[in-house]
């Protein structure tokens, strides 16, 4: 009985056995024609193992650069995209340098940071005033998300003005919204909420005592 563990080894086990197989026959194909055109049709098959990834970048390339690693490069063809060589599958890929932005206040976030720098570009105005309102709401809210505990209006208007530098501040008779309001509650037609309700209203043992007590009452009558 021929075992997995007799065989050769899957280069690429995401196209499997057969594949790889097929993939072996080209090489023994000598018509150089011939071959092409087996390979394009090899590519088509693979393709369809994959649907799902049509739309990714370079999707066809991927493609054709899996099929030469599966030949082990040996694969001589005219393909549409130049082949690989081994060393680019042994080296090691440059490294992304990871962002170094200090964030003044983390529970905030480094995209508030821009948002409030944008909106000290706006003019004095209604507009103006709408906008740093949203943006303290905001303020308050994600601070909530990290602290429940200790956060009030003052508090959130002192790190307006200290991210703004001091260019947006809220007016005096301006107030920010309620805690419960920015605090998330699930809503009272989500699937969570019916089914709660659903259970509160069935329950086994409330019909049980009703068909109890409705037979008592039958047999007094």
């Amino acid at each position: 009985m021929d075992y997995n563990s007799t065989r050769d080894k899957l280069i690429i086990p995401e196209y499997g056995r057969n594949v790889q197989k097929m993939a072996a026959y080209l090489l023994t194909i000598e018509d150089r024609e011939k071959r092409t055109n087996m390979a394009k049709a090899l590519v088509n098959i693979m393709t369809q193992l994959h649907p799902d990834q049509r739309d990714t970048t370079d999707y066809k390339r991927k493609l054709w650069d899996h099929l030469y690693i599966i030949s082990d490069f040996r694969l001589d063809v005219d393909g549409p995209f130049p082949a690989p060589s081994p060393e680019d599958r042994i080296g090691k890929p440059n490294r992304i340098p990871y962002p170094q932005e200090i964030i003044k206040f983390r529970p905030y976030g480094k995209n508030i940071a821009k948002i409030i720098e944008k909106a000290t570009t706006f003019e004095d105005g209604p507009e103006k005033d709408a906008l740093v309102k949203n943006i303290a709401n905001h303020l308050k809210k994600s601070y909530l998300n990290w602290n429940r505990d200790s956060v009030n209006d003052e508090l959130i208007t002192d790190h307006l003005k200290e991210l703004s530098h001091g260019k947006l501040k809220l007016s005096d008779d301006m107030r920010l919204a309620h805690t419960n309001d920015l605090i998330s509650k699930p809503a009272a037609n989500t699937p969570h909420h019916q089914s709660t309700n659903r259970r509160k209203k069935y329950n086994p043992k409330n019909e049980k005592n009703t068909n109890y007590r409705d037979m008592r009452n039958r047999k007094k009558n």
